[in-house]
């Protein structure tokens, strides 16, 4: 086993402020950047100020890519213009955002559970334990690339059973305590989104379309793509990771055919980015609840975007650098 390098020295919250001011960031107080940077940490901040590092160049003046990630190398030193209050301001204004993505996960969340429950749960309450509503390739063994034995069924009847054990909801404890099986419409109270999302995705196929009918889409396999990226979008908001300039490895479908679709045009940047997983939820949002105003919300946020150096509205997947494209909405 090759021997590890030595980790970074250890630096006070003082230090830390005076590396940024060496590298060249606009510290126009000293003290602030010091409580900042105890209240949120270096490394955690370090995710928001990246983007503003100058870029590595060759002797021709190209930008030096890496040679295991392919993306551009960082030099240590900030482009002018970067200033610490900004990048505070730009953490201030990722968690805007995830809280109001996380409004739109749950109510997404909850009307899934419901037409899950009702769609399946009509045809037996006990349907969540019987392998006939699932495609049968998901009850079958298979082998994942590191050779382990895998049943895709069994993984979630174990995932499920387990949150079930766990949960504390009354509805729960209630049937629990008198020995009552529980009902579709009783267990999916404690699901959670991954869930929600592996039960649409390992479903037979005449079910998975009547779910997907009852929110306006004709193509279930865009709906399960769709509740994937959400649930990722889910996962990094919950856990407070930066969402403003992710990109998904798996570029979102959408609805050819479909007129919101079409006048929005969405292209690859935006289909991988926030700005894709934005535009899909709000479709569905507005089949959920006609008169929801969270996208209202986000885009009154996203147009607060701070202006530090290499934070772009393309970095949201946005088309231009003009804002939120309110026209597109409606709004």
């Amino acid at each position: 086993m090759p021997q590890l390098a030595p980790p970074k020295p250890f630096r006070s919250y003082g230090d830390l402020a005076r590396l940024l001011i060496i590298r060249g960031m606009e510290v126009a107080d000293p003290l602030r950047a010091e409580r900042k940077l105890a209240q949120v940490g270096y490394y955690r901040l370090s995710g928001f100020w990246f983007p503003a590092r100058e870029f590595e160049r060759d002797q021709q003046g190209q930008v030096t890519l890496c040679n295991v990630t392919s993306k551009p190398l960082r030099q240590e030193a900030f482009t002018a213009g970067a200033s610490f209050d900004s990048v505070v301001d730009l953490y201030l204004f990722d968690k805007k955002l995830r809280q109001l993505m996380l409004d739109a996960i749950e109510r997404i969340e909850i009307h899934m559970r419901a037409i899950i429950a009702h769609e399946v749960g009509y045809h037996d309450p006990l349907a969540y334990l019987d392998t006939r509503f699932v495609n049968p390739k998901q009850t079958t063994n298979w082998q994942d690339r590191r050779g382990r034995q895998r049943n895709t069924w069994n993984e979630w009847q174990t995932r499920q059973t387990d949150q079930i054990n766990r949960s504390r909801e009354d509805c729960i404890e209630w049937h629990r305590q008198n020995h009552k099986a529980m009902p579709f419409w009783v267990v999916v109270e404690a699901w959670d989104f991954g869930t929600v999302s592996k039960y649409f995705e390992i479903l037979k196929g005449s079910y998975q379309n009547r779910i997907a009918a009852r929110l306006g889409i004709s193509n279930a396999k865009v709906l399960k793509d769709w509740l994937q990226e959400i649930n990722t979008l889910r996962n990094r908001s919950a856990h407070h990771a930066r969402i403003w300039n992710q990109v998904a490895s798996n570029p979102l479908p959408v609805l050819p055919a479909e007129p919101y679709f079409q006048a929005l045009s969405l292209d690859q940047n935006a289909l991988s980015r926030l700005y894709g997983l934005i535009s899909v939820m709000w479709f569905l949002l507005r089949q959920i609840g006609p008169g929801s105003r969270w996208l209202h919300q986000v885009v009154d946020v996203i147009d607060t975007k701070p202006d530090l150096p290499g934070c772009l509205f393309a970095s949201l997947g946005l088309p231009s650098e003009n804002g939120f494209p309110r026209q597109l909405f409606g709004i």
